[in-house]
C-alpha cells in the first residue's frame, strides 16, 4: 500500500480508558433540574398515561420523591401545580394563595429539605379558567400584556415568600423580567435569582405536559405570545431584552428540536443557560423504548449528553431522577 494516513483520530478511541480520559462533555446529577408535578389529596400517586415513569403526587408524597432523588444527587427541583377546576378564574387568583396547594406544598420541601433549590414557575395558565399564560381580553380574545404584568409580579412575590430560590417566568409577556425583578426587589427579595424562559417556542412537544396540568388553552392557541418555531436570530433579540432587564440566568424551551438555538445563545451571553427537555421528548423516547425500538438507557444519555454539548449548563428533564441513577451505578 502506498498511502498511509499521518493523522488517526481512531488512537484515542482505542481503549474504554483513553476514550474516558479524553471525553469532552460529562454529565452529573448536578446538572438536572427535576419537573415534578403536585396535585391535591394525600397519600397518592398517579402516573400520567402520556408519560411513563412520571406521577403527579399529593404534596405530602412529593417528599418522599424529593428525598429519593436527592439520595441520588439531584438537589434542584421545579414543582408545577395540578390546580382543582373550581379554583381556576380568568385572573388566576389562586396563584397567590399561600395556603392553596402549590405555595404551601413549595413551603413544606424547603422547610424538609433547606438544602435544595426550588425553581417555581410564573405563568398563569395552571391557575387560569383561560389556560392561557396571560390575562384574556373577554370580548377579543387577545392575552393582555401589560395587565398580564400585575399578576404575574403578585405570583412571583407570593412564590418568593413561600421560599422558592429560583423565579422561572414561563409565560413570554414583554417586560415580565424587569417587572418581576422589581416587584422582588422593592419587597426585600433582592436575594431570590431569576431564570427567564428566553426563547420558549410555540412547539408541538408540550402535550403531556399539559395532560399533567390539565391547563391547555380553552380557545385558540399560544403562537401571539410564544416563538415562532423557524425563527433563530429572534432568540437573540429576546436573550439581549433578559439580560438588560435583570435576569441571572436563561433558559430554551424545547431543548432537542432546538439544539442550535442553545448554541446560539450560549455563544452571545456570559449567564448561566439551561434548557428544557420537555414532556413530548420525554414521552417519544419512552415510547420507542416500551416498542423496543431504541435502548431507552443508552438513548436517555445520549439525548441529556447532547443537550449539554450543545451549551446548556443544566437540563430541566423528566429523566433526571432516572438518568442519576445511571450516573451512579456509573
Amino acid at each position: 500500500m502506498s498511502f498511509l494516513p499521518t493523522h488517526r483520530p481512531r488512537r484515542n478511541r482505542k481503549s474504554a480508558v483513553i476514550r474516558d480520559m479524553v471525553q469532552e462533555t460529562r454529565l452529573t446529577a448536578h446538572d438536572f433540574i427535576y419537573p415534578i408535578f403536585i396535585t391535591e389529596g394525600q397519600n397518592q400517586t398517579e402516573e400520567i398515561k402520556s408519560m411513563p415513569g412520571i406521577f403527579r403526587f399529593t404534596a405530602d408524597r412529593v417528599i418522599d420523591e424529593i428525598g429519593a432523588c436527592v439520595d441520588l444527587g439531584v438537589k434542584a427541583f421545579a414543582p408545577f401545580p395540578n390546580i382543582n377546576e373550581v379554583l381556576k378564574d380568568p385572573m388566576a387568583r389562586e396563584s397567590t394563595n399561600l395556603e392553596g396547594l402549590y405555595l404551601k406544598a413549595v413551603a413544606d420541601i424547603k422547610r424538609q429539605f433547606p438544602e435544595v433549590v426550588i425553581m417555581t414557575d410564573v405563568a398563569m395558565d395552571p391557575y387560569s379558567s383561560d389556560g392561557h399564560d396571560g390575562v384574556v381580553d373577554p370580548d377579543s380574545g387577545e392575552i393582555l400584556n401589560d395587565a398580564s404584568l400585575e399578576v404575574l409580579g403578585q405570583m412571583a412575590l407570593a412564590q418568593a415568600r413561600a421560599g422558592a430560590d429560583i423565579i422561572g417566568p414561563s409565560d413570554m409577556m414583554d417586560g415580565r423580567v424587569a417587572w418581576i425583578r422589581r416587584v422582588l426587589d422593592e419587597n426585600g427579595f433582592s436575594h431570590v435569582s431569576i431564570m427567564s424562559y428566553t426563547a420558549k417556542y410555540a412547539s408541538a412537544f408540550y402535550g403531556p405536559f399539559r395532560d399533567a396540568l390539565s391547563s391547555a388553552p380553552k380557545k385558540g392557541d399560544k403562537k401571539s405570545y410564544q416563538m415562532n418555531p423557524a425563527n433563530r436570530l429572534e432568540a437573540l433579540r429576546e436573550l439581549a431584552l433578559d439580560e438588560a432587564e435583570g435576569a441571572d440566568m436563561v433558559m430554551i424551551k424545547p431543548a432537542l428540536s432546538y439544539l442550535d438555538i442553545i448554541r446560539e445563545v450560549k455563544n452571545h451571553t456570559h449567564l448561566p443557560v439551561t434548557a428544557y427537555n420537555v414532556s413530548g421528548e420525554y414521552a417519544m423516547i419512552k415510547a420507542a423504548a416500551q416498542n423496543g425500538w431504541v435502548d431507552g438507557e443508552r438513548t436517555m444519555m445520549e439525548v441529556l449528553t447532547s443537550i449539554k454539548r450543545a451549551g446548556a449548563d443544566a437540563i430541566l428533564t423528566y429523566f433526571a431522577k432516572e438518568a442519576a441513577a445511571v450516573l451512579r451505578r456509573g
